[in-house]
């Protein structure tokens, strides 16, 4: 992808220096790093609603209205994984501690598409 408008679950006040979370759909917030041609241009943050029953779906919803088309997680389960892909949004995943490792290591093609093998079986 030359162009990426890529989504990491944060901790508030999210940013580049936010601790990324371990639950996207229960994130403070998510941290949108806009990438260009490997290079990050613009990042600006938005606020995680309230998780609630079935819940797991409304980030795709949220991501999607904020025309996000990447997604690093720590974790995720097979329904809203489903989502994402059907929304046209490519899901990775890595253990990074910040934001802003999760951005140079995608950068560096150094993050990988999640596996169907890696979902939480909780979900």
């Amino acid at each position: 992808m030359s162009n990426v408008r890529l989504a990491i679950p944060s901790v508030r006040p999210g940013g580049l220096s936010a601790e990324c979370s371990g639950h996207f759909g229960r994130c403070d917030c998510f941290t949108i790093v806009e990438i260009n041609d490997g290079k990050r241009v613009k990042d600006t943050v938005i606020d995680n609603p309230p998780h609630y029953e079935g819940g797991c779906l409304r980030p795709v919803n949220l991501l999607s209205e904020h025309q996000v088309n990447a997604l690093v997680v720590q974790g995720i389960g097979a329904w809203p994984l489903s989502g994402f892909r059907q929304a046209g949004i490519e899901v990775y995943q890595a253990n990074e501690p910040t934001v802003q490792k999760v951005v140079d290591a995608f950068c560096a093609g150094k993050i990988s598409p999640i596996d169907d093998r890696q979902v939480c079986q909780h979900h």
